[in-house]
């Protein structure tokens, strides 16, 4: 009756060891991945500070704020009788300056020359 208690608490014990060298074994390999994965990013960086560098640079060179007519900031443009009246009181009426060029509506960027646009539709 002794034998199979002491095969019991044997099996038991090789089971709990077996158990403890998985896990070891698992937490390993996830450490072991997780150095690659950072030496890979590391070296991914490494890579894209090399590509773009250069590009970064030339841009820094650039002098931005004295580029003739530019300006960095949008605001609206109403329609006027003197400027773009076909587009008074019309739904597809963008009315944004972007960089100090005016976009009037998609369908016509710059606008109508006469009073009567073929695209006019009411608010």
């Amino acid at each position: 009756m002794e034998d199979w208690s002491k095969d019991l608490v044997q099996m038991l014990d090789t089971v709990t060891l077996m158990v403890d060298e998985f896990i070891l074994g698992v937490a390993e390999g996830v450490q072991l991945f997780a150095e690659q994965l950072e030496n890979s990013a590391i070296e991914i960086d490494n890579c894209w500070q090399e590509l773009f560098e250069p590009f970064a640079d030339i841009y820094l060179e650039l002098d931005i704020n004295n580029w003739e007519g530019e300006t960095s900031f949008t605001y609206p443009v109403e329609p006027t009788a003197e400027i773009h009246p076909a587009c008074i009181g019309c739904r597809n009426y963008h009315g944004q300056a972007y960089g100090g060029k005016l976009l009037v509506c998609g369908m016509h960027p710059y606008g109508w020359d006469d009073k009567n646009c073929p695209d006019w539709e009411s608010n």
